[in-house]
């Protein structure tokens, strides 16, 4: 005698739950704020049709470049090679201090924690070109301009995320460290910074890597290097040099992004 083996049962496809009123009103109130601006600053996409034509002059000159320019440029570039890695190097090493003194696991100080976090967001309150013309006014054009600007700004990067870093390390190693009666600075060595380690070198890596962008700018706005060169070659309405040096910063940005991402993964 063969027994009917019993169908599955089918269960019913459960309904997809309809969006909350409240996440209506907030996409509402998102759209509206978006069209009041563009209200406000009278946002229109004509002049990218009318003026077009005249433009299509320069357009022509960019898609000429001038390869034998780029022979020239090497100096700059060096410089603002220079200025990424100086900048850097010192931004990240002053970073990882004041990290430590914003964080409540490595700084027992409630004053000195509050005032290292105001600190640093009022350096971070700044973009990086303002920053430039700072310095550019205190000492003048050039790559030392440059390197002022870029190191203050990357204190705030680096001291952000390694502080974030450290608020999320494991407790185990803290506790030990507490119950052998270390001291602040031993127990910020021994316990917190060989945790933080491979993510300290990820975050020194990547403000390099903007460094090297944001230096272009820098440059531009008097603080020396292939921006600086940019600047000029545009003021004296050389675009097919302006060109060539747009396809050559892409060539570089590209190479030093892999260069480190194989470090990445080399360090951490």
């Amino acid at each position: 005698m063969t027994v009917a083996s019993a169908s599955p049962a089918v269960t019913a496809r459960p309904r997809r739950p309809a969006p909350s009123r409240f996440l209506i009103v907030r996409l509402v109130v998102a759209a509206l704020i978006t069209v009041w601006a563009g209200w406000e600053i009278q946002f229109t996409l004509a002049p990218l049709f009318t003026d077009f034509a005249n433009g299509w002059v320069v357009v022509e000159q960019f898609l000429r470049p001038n390869w034998s320019f780029l022979g020239s440029t090497w100096t700059a570039w060096l410089e603002t090679v220079s200025i990424a890695i100086i900048a850097s190097f010192f931004g990240v090493a002053v970073g990882l201090v004041l990290a430590y003194m914003a964080s409540t696991v490595t700084n027992r100080s409630t004053r000195i924690y509050r005032a290292t976090k105001w600190f640093l967001s009022v350096l971070r309150s700044l973009p990086d070109v303002a920053y430039v013309l700072i310095f550019v006014a205190l000492v003048g054009v050039g790559s030392l301009a440059g390197i002022l600007a870029l190191f203050i700004f990357n204190i705030g990067i680096a001291a952000k995320l390694t502080a974030e870093t450290i608020d999320a390390v494991d407790a185990g190693p803290l506790e030990a460290a507490d119950a052998s009666g270390a001291g602040t600075f031993a127990r910020a060595r021994w316990a917190v910074q060989p945790q933080i380690l491979p993510n300290f070198l990820s975050y020194a890596l990547y403000i390099f890597e903007l460094n090297i962008r944001a230096s272009v700018v820098i440059g531009y706005a008097g603080g020396g290097g292939i921006g600086q060169l940019i600047q000029v070659q545009f003021a004296r309405f050389n675009y097919e040099n302006v060109s060539a040096v747009v396809i050559s910063m892409f060539v570089v940005v590209l190479l030093i992004d892999q260069l480190s991402q194989y470090l990445r993964r080399r360090l951490v």
